[in-house]
């Protein structure tokens, strides 16, 4: 951070890919620029949810706009997330995968309710500091997040499958519009807020925001047609919804401050819209003027910046996972403080070219057990499915799938792991968490005895006390079955490992 004071946030969203770079001064982000592309993903996902070859088109050549302008910035100050069109697509892979290469960085496909938290952070960060409670609505191109909460953290999220492009798809397809289709569109939105709206009312809010696209558009053209003052009304909604029946069709639609290509999906994002104001009993929302990509920003600003990973929303979720699944902490630690001393041994400039990795350890170690609330036989499984699967705030669909990777490889046969095509440094983390359990099977607390572990070529070998062994034939014997464990990877395994059963401890 001290020699690099700029952070960019990419969003490949449903509607447009957005590219927004900040400078960086006493905790703050000062936006200085931000690029804007109408890729139109949702618009290009075929019935067998895989997106066409003009939508990938649209948003590789948008990618390598940005490319351009963000060439050189470190990769720990680059942060590119995906949202719900990238979710659901059945070609999501192949298409991050040419994504990544043209832009330069890795892509993150983030979950629903992250969405809606990184969003609640963005406008908590571009609305004036208060302690309102506030309700935050988002109208995507391919769904729409709801947050409520106080501060920069919300404390409900959640996301509904629903955004302008799908819904003015689904119910405008030919582009007219009457009263019959438009409140078809409403009840249908209606159908799926109900789901969440019992539990919305009930959080109290006191301010309503609202943040996408749609409700920009819909402000300002309340604004410069009504003389409105750049929020949006129960009774604006009205006057829009008359004079979108009265057009008849989205060319005929001629408001003023309506751009063209806003236009094309008005009706499905004002049908979703005016179904929130319905479900909720709102009369008023105040519109914001950023919101995912500033909260991105923040959320990378608050990882680079936080020392000890302090502030870090990871962290805070690993140890809220560690309370609700009754972790027995002090086992984690052990292995946690073995597994790194180790990581640290095999490749000594972990910390730096490979940071995540070396945290991805220690947020393995620590949640390696939440599956023995479910069973103790095949808990390492059990632990890997509900890291791969929960709401993790903060965390990527991508990092929780590195997660669960770890998790799952700590214990067991490792052929299971081989479909994964993950890098070196992995599977590296990958033996140090299971010799760090298996060292400290017992559950036991002792003194570790003296261990090295080293990669020369594509050779791991551990050395450990001799006479400590001796004392311990149970854990020698796990050791010579580990040895055989990485034998049966063949082909598949990245290196191969081998035991020598003698150190030389300090003089």
């Amino acid at each position: 951070m001290k020699t690099w004071p700029h952070v960019a946030a990419v969003d490949l969203g449903s509607n447009s890919f957005r590219l927004e770079v900040g400078r960086t001064e006493g905790g703050h982000i000062y936006v200085q620029d931000s690029l804007r592309s109408n890729v139109r993903l949702a618009a290009g996902l075929r019935p067998d949810k895989r997106l066409d070859y003009e939508s990938q088109t649209r948003g590789l050549d948008a990618l390598a706009r940005f490319a351009q302008r963000i060439v050189g910035f470190p990769a720990s100050h680059v942060r590119a997330v995906a949202t719900n069109t990238l979710r659901v697509a059945r070609n999501a892979g192949d298409f991050i995968a040419r994504a990544e290469k043209i832009l330069g960085f890795p892509i993150e496909v983030v979950a629903g309710r992250e969405e809606a938290r990184l969003i609640f952070c963005g406008v908590a960060h571009s609305v004036p500091a208060n302690e309102d409670r506030r309700l935050v609505v988002d109208i995507g191109g391919g769904s729409t997040e709801f947050s409520i909460g106080t501060g920069f953290e919300p404390e409900l999220m959640e996301s509904l499958y629903m955004g302008s492009i799908n819904s003015t798809l689904a119910h405008f397809p030919g582009g007219f519009i009457d009263d019959f289709t438009m409140k078809q569109a409403e009840l249908a939105a209606r159908r799926e807020i109900e789901v969440i709206s019992a539990a919305a009312i009930k959080s109290a809010w006191t301010v309503a925001i609202a943040s996408s696209g749609t409700a920009r558009t819909i402000a300002r053209v309340l604004a410069e047609n009504n003389g409105g003052d750049g929020s949006i009304s129960a009774a604006g909604m009205r006057w829009i919804r008359k004079k979108m029946l009265a057009a008849g069709s989205i060319d005929q639609l001629d408001f003023a401050g309506l751009k063209p290509e806003r236009a094309l999906n008005l009706p499905g994002g004002f049908a979703i819209l005016s179904s929130v104001f319905t479900e909720l009993g709102l009369e008023r929302m105040q519109v914001a003027d950023n919101s995912l990509r500033l909260g991105v920003l923040y959320d990378l600003l608050n990882r680079l910046s936080a020392p000890e990973a302090a502030h870090d929303k990871r962290e805070d979720t690993v140890t809220q996972f560690e309370a609700r699944y009754h972790v027995d902490r002090r086992q984690s630690a052990r292995i946690t403080n073995l597994s790194l001393r180790l990581a640290a041994d095999v490749v000594p400039e972990l910390r730096e070219s490979h940071a995540e990795t070396y945290r991805f350890i220690e947020w393995a170690a620590r949640l390696h057990e939440v599956g023995l609330t479910i069973a103790h036989n095949g808990y390492h499984k059990h632990s890997a499915y509900i890291v791969a699967n929960a709401d993790m705030p903060g965390f990527s669909r991508d990092e929780q799938k590195r997660l669960a990777f770890l998790i799952l490889g700590h214990a067991g046969k490792l052929p299971k792991l081989a479909r994964e095509a993950m890098p070196k440094p992995w599977w590296l983390a990958v033996a140090c968490l299971r010799l760090g359990a298996l060292v400290h099977r017992s559950r036991q607390p002792f003194e570790v005895p003296a261990i090295e572990l080293k990669l020369e070529a594509k050779r791991l070998s551990l050395a450990i006390d001799e006479p400590w062994l001796q004392a311990n034939p149970l854990t020698a014997y796990s050791l010579d079955q580990e040895v055989k464990a990485w034998q049966e990877l063949g082909d598949e395994r990245p290196f191969g490992f081998a035991l020598e059963h003698k150190v030389p401890l300090p003089a």
